[in-house]
């Protein structure tokens, strides 16, 4: 976090997940999801109708939506190391091993091993905490490209997340040519969504090819975190971004981003998402996890901005259904609600849930498919190295 919520208490954290989940149980059961058309879904509220202007288009490119292998290892690491509520930086992952085991580390000890190496020598820094750490093997990450084109033809670039294991997204970034991108300065900004390990820790990857590529966090990064982005060689400009809707943050005509002010597992604070205005078609979003949930973030959406033809036209990334698969028949309710919002097309990945994308697609929902390529499991959703493009074809 900031400085001064860098001292946000458990019991604080605790607290607030727990009405998140108590929230997020709520809208679950099916209070919004039954209700009439699109419009009549939101509640009556007074429209701020925020102009951010507006764009051509927007193109992302899958980078990795593979955040992790393994379910099964992944949440019987979370479960031995204490659970939903552990700080991540405890559990004794790559890159922050130290030797000690499962739920018996800290950010300090682990970094101390290969900070020396971050971050041009990543391969010695990888295989050192290879042998530090727990399982190590079932890292992965989430990174997109995403790419924009002003209503004047000038086109932009932006990386949203770096992953997580250093090896894998070296992997990726060379495979997509993100790598050649950044080191030519073609990619303007990083933008982080949130704090966890697998769209936070493999900065270092994005550093090694441009260390002064500017950033933008949430303003709600734990100390940890914002000393990570120091130990990782990063030399550029750091912005961050406040919650809610005043802290809307504005990066192009057509173009912002906006924290959502979240309680997340992992002692995670906050998420950032990337709105963008597409001229004559209406309002696209890009996440990382969507933690904030489609509800949330739809009826954000109707209540703060103005955007064309008042349609809430597409959405990419992870959104944060059934990210193990776990399927819940309250999701169900879930399912239903997204086609309240008149989505026109839907890129989703990651821990939407393979069979979350199944049940879209059963429904008849605008899903683009993928390709299942470079280890992404199903065709289902937008695989590692797939595209999307909104108001434009890729």
């Amino acid at each position: 976090m900031s400085e001064d919520k860098g001292k946000f208490s458990r019991r604080d954290f605790f607290k607030g997940a727990a009405m998140g989940v108590l929230g997020g149980a709520f809208l679950g059961m099916g209070v919004y999801s039954y209700s009439p058309w699109r419009k009549a879904h939101f509640p009556e509220v007074k429209r701020k109708m925020t102009d951010i202007g507006a764009c051509k288009s927007v193109k992302v490119t899958n980078i990795s939506e593979t955040s992790w292998f393994k379910n099964a290892v992944l949440t019987g690491d979370i479960k031995g190391a204490g659970g939903l509520l552990v700080d991540q930086y405890t559990y004794n992952w790559p890159p922050f091993g130290d030797g000690t085991g499962l739920g018996k580390g800290s950010y300090a000890k682990g970094i101390a091993k290969i900070m020396h190496l971050l971050p041009n020598n990543l391969e010695e820094a990888w295989s050192i905490t290879e042998k530090l750490s727990v399982n190590p093997d079932n890292a992965g990450g989430f990174a997109a490209l995403v790419e924009v084109e002003e209503m004047n033809g000038k086109k932009h670039k932006y990386l949203l997340d770096s992953g997580w294991s250093y090896k894998w997204m070296d992997e990726c970034f060379k495979r997509e040519g993100i790598d050649q991108m950044l080191k030519n300065r073609e990619i303007e900004a990083l933008i982080i969504s949130h704090e966890h390990f697998d769209h936070f820790w493999g900065v270092p990857v994005t550093f090694k090819y441009d260390p002064n590529i500017t950033m933008y966090i949430p303003d709600t990064f734990y100390p940890e975190g914002l000393q990570y982005i120091r130990d990782a060689g990063h030399k550029g400009k750091l912005i961050k971004v406040k919650p809610g809707p005043k802290g809307l943050n504005p990066i192009i005509p057509g173009v912002a981003t906006l924290l959502f002010d979240v309680p997340i597992i992992c002692r995670v604070y906050g998420e950032q998402a990337i709105y963008a205005n597409v001229k004559d078609h209406g309002l696209v979003s890009v996440t990382g996890c969507c933690h904030f949930g489609i509800i949330q973030f739809a009826e954000t959406a109707f209540r703060e901005f103005k955007y064309e033809k008042d349609q809430l036209y597409g959405i990419y990334g992870g959104l944060h259904i059934s990210p193990f698969e776990d399927w819940d028949p309250k999701y169900d309710d879930l399912v239903i609600s997204l086609g309240k919002y008149g989505f026109q097309k839907v890129g989703c990945n990651h821990c939407t849930g393979v069979i979350c994308a199944k049940k879209f697609i059963e429904r008849g929902y605008p899903i683009q498919k993928g390709t299942a390529r470079f280890r992404s499991p199903d065709p289902a959703y937008l695989g590692n190295g797939d595209r999307i493009g909104f108001g434009v074809e890729v």
